[in-house]
């Protein structure tokens, strides 16, 4: 007996054996190569990518276009699954790929018919950018096909990629529609359900302003109190529902001029804020080529699936994004009689077969049930002006006015640009698409407001250049003037916490460098939390303080940050959570009944929550006694919460431990037992929302950039992943370590290792 186990045991061990090994070969032949030589039609010229030890790609060619082939064989090598998702997701195709788990987010994809405005846009685009787009195309399928043998995430699925189209790189962008703007049309959705519920007193107290602002002229919406509805009785029942954080998709950016710099050049921060993954959003790369019998040089990050650098320098000028929130979609209310049609979008299943999903389409965009009426969806992505190529233009602009001016021509979601430039110019504008209309919604607009305007890309944009203190700052907040707010709109601004708190960082010094900014952007005092830590000390201790001994004790040292070893930190955070939680229970139960949630506005509640605090009215307190029951229910469901997710010894509520840093790839979060061989290293949290030094566990600063123009060996750029999407790859962590402990990795590229020359057939 004891034998036949030997036996058995020792058969399956080599089946394991002979298993990985297999897994590991078929991993080692789908590698792109490094180094070589080849040959490829349509580029003019040789083209030369490059990589040093990060694995940056750097890409000479004689001209743009040419460029544009290295940098998508750069990204066919060692992206193109990441592509592939990007350019379904935004299609509404990943059931093809997945199967019918996938059929719910591929209809709620097929809504905006993106696939189709790609293609016409492609079709309207000038001749220099269709070259570019074409030649870029061409890299992409060169590149994915170079290593001869299907990567690893296709035989995993059992199926073939598909080759790139050049409407597939502007599907990219809608993807990135997606991430940066659907919060805004779900913010106005949210909104028009809690009018038809509860009326516009509850929508006035939900979005008054807070004292949270910082726009660039200093000026400050009034914050008076608004008025605390009274909630109906029966509502107020319902026990607290965890109402999610919505991700912060945005950024921070901020810039000094040459006045504050020893340079004279003057300087630029940006980090931009997005969900964290295996590969990283970002593809570090510098392009080399002539234009006009003049060299090009531009180094930064580029998107996988687009012929552009989205961020970086070209030496004369450095310009960065935040995410704007300005308003750019509005629903609009149809009435009874308004004449839609139904549109068959087919949905294709990897076993051939297929699902048909029926899309209702209006005048006005497609069409959906939001509480007791229809609305048709008006939103800037369904315009032909909300994708182009003149982000290409950035690279060959010589100083920040030129930019600024640029800015409005450019076809990508609408961020605040912040630019600066050799000569010591810093400046701010909108850039992206906006619509022409001239009013505004929070929620519904009716038919008879509708402006056909919406067809026309708004040319007119704030700027300020050259403040007089020489500082410029945006954080997702409100930017632009009163005023200029009652034009654009708020599209769900951030509370603006993190914006004050930069803005103060930068007006406490009059002469900066780079690791000032780099400090800057690891800032994670926790300034918004200080008066939640109070209000929070003060109940325990008036309270309930022999019953709290050991929790006063976590308060008292929290070290008011974000700081891996505090467990007072997490306390403040998960009590002011479920403080929103137990206050809201009854509007987010009726929420949800229309399967909607508070989570699009939910950060708009902080002036809302101390304005209850203050006046306690009877009828927000449910099911308890008092206000002091509620506020310690609402401690007491944190700390379950806590204990139900990291067990009950307090030492396990380390911020570092519940905010650790998890950057997963998707497949390992499907198969757990893939993580170590796919996924990043957990790292203990560094950071959180409210601050400059934003993270959570799967979300954060996706790379970290600090330039000034003409002095660009001194620059930074830090990416929170590797290069490669190939786990075998050396550069598959490459940065991640740097990126995780605060370090930093230069922008320009360094020694290089390896090269791939490709001539002309």
């Amino acid at each position: 007996m004891f034998t036949w186990i030997k036996r058995f045991t020792m058969v399956v061990f080599l089946l394991l054996l002979i298993g990985t090994a297999g897994i590991y070969g078929a991993l080692a032949l789908s590698l792109p190569a490094l180094d070589g030589k080849g040959s490829a039609t349509g580029i003019d010229a040789p083209v030369v990518l490059a990589r040093d030890a990060l694995g940056q790609a750097v890409v000479s060619a004689s001209s743009r276009a040419d460029a544009a082939y290295g940098l998508g064989f750069a990204h066919g090598q060692d992206r193109y699954f990441q592509m592939d998702l990007l350019r379904r997701n935004a299609a509404g195709e990943l059931s093809e790929l997945f199967g019918a788990a996938a059929i719910k987010r591929d209809e709620k994809m097929r809504f905006h018919q993106f696939r189709k405005l790609a293609r016409q846009i492609v079709m309207s685009l000038p001749q220099s950018h269709k070259q570019i787009l074409t030649r870029y195309t061409q890299g992409v399928n060169d590149g994915r096909i170079q290593s001869g043998f299907t990567s690893f995430e296709y035989l995993l699925l059992g199926t073939e990629p598909k080759a790139w189209r050049p409407e597939d790189s502007l599907l990219t962008i809608f993807g990135m529609y997606l991430d940066l703007q659907a919060g805004t049309y779900e913010r106005d959705e949210a909104l028009i359900v809690l009018e038809q519920k509860f009326g516009h007193e509850m929508l006035d107290f939900i979005l008054q302003p807070s004292r949270y602002q910082a726009a660039l002229d200093n000026s400050v919406i009034d914050s008076a109190a608004a008025t605390i509805p009274t909630l109906p009785q029966p509502l107020t029942t319902y026990l607290p529902s965890a109402i999610a954080d919505q991700p912060l998709y945005g950024s921070n950016n901020w810039a000094v001029t040459g006045a504050l710099t020893k340079t004279g050049a003057a300087m630029l921060s940006d980090d931009m804020h997005l969900g964290l993954n295996v590969p990283s959003i970002w593809y570090r790369a510098q392009l080399n080529y002539q234009h006009q019998g003049q060299a090009v040089q531009v180094t930064g990050v580029s998107l996988p699936g687009a012929p552009a650098i989205v961020v970086g320098s070209n030496n004369s000028i450095a310009w960065g994004f935040t995410n704007s929130y300005v308003d750019t979609a509005d629903w609009v209310a149809l009435a009874a009689d308004t004449k839609t049609q139904f549109i068959s979008e087919v949905i294709k299943l990897p076993d051939g077969s297929e699902h048909i999903y029926q899309l209702e389409m209006s005048a006005f965009g497609p069409v959906k049930q939001i509480g007791d009426d229809k609305y048709a969806l008006s939103w800037v992505a369904h315009q032909p002006y909300a994708v182009n190529l003149e982000l290409v233009g950035m690279e060959l602009l010589a100083d920040a006015a030129a930019a600024a001016t640029h800015a409005a021509r450019v076809g990508i979601p609408v961020q605040n640009l912040m630019v600066v430039d050799n000569q010591g110019d810093a400046a701010w504008t909108l850039m992206g698409a906006v619509p022409a209309r001239k009013v505004t919604h929070d929620t519904a607009a009716a038919m008879r407001s509708y402006e056909q305007t919406w067809q026309d890309n708004e040319m007119s944009r704030p700027v300020m250049k050259n403040p007089p203190n020489g500082k410029l700052w945006t954080a997702n907040s409100r930017v632009v003037s009163v005023k200029d707010d009652q034009r654009f709109g708020d599209g769900g601004y951030a509370l603006g916490a993190r914006a004050v708190q930069i803005r103060d960082g930068l007006v406490a010094k009059q002469a900066f460098t780079e690791n000032d900014f780099y400090q800057l952007q690891l800032d994670n005092q926790a300034l918004f939390l200080a008066p939640w830590h109070e209000s929070l000390v003060a109940l325990l201790r008036h309270y309930a303080a022999s019953q709290y001994q050991q929790d006063l004790a976590k308060l008292d040292a929290w070290q008011a940050c974000a700081c891996a070893d505090s467990v007072g930190y997490t306390l403040v955070k998960y009590y002011r959570s479920a403080l929103i939680d137990t206050l809201y229970a009854p509007v987010e139960a009726v929420l949800q009944q229309e399967q909607l949630s508070l989570k699009p506005v939910k950060r708009y509640l902080e002036p809302g929550l101390w304005q209850l605090l203050r006046h306690q009215p009877d009828d927000w307190l449910g099911q308890y006694d008092s206000w002091q029951d509620l506020q310690l229910a609402a401690y007491e469901l944190a700390k379950q919460r806590l204990r139900d997710a990291y067990g009950s010894n307090m030492a396990a509520w380390r911020w570092g431990e519940v905010n650790a840093l998890q950057v997963q790839h998707p497949f390992s979060k499907q198969i757990p037992v893939l993580s170590g061989l796919l996924d990043m290293p957990t790292v203990p949290a560094f950071g959180d929302t409210f601050m400059p030094a934003v993270q959570g566990s799967a979300f954060g600063a996706s790379q970290r950039f600090i330039a000034q123009p003409g002095h660009l060996k001194n620059a930074i750029l830090t990416v929170a992943g590797g290069q490669s999407g190939h786990p075998l790859s050396p550069f598959y962590r490459s940065g991640f370590a740097e990126y995780s402990a605060g370090n930093n990795t230069p922008l320009l590229p360094q020694s290089l290792m390896h090269e791939i020359r490709i001539s002309p057939q």
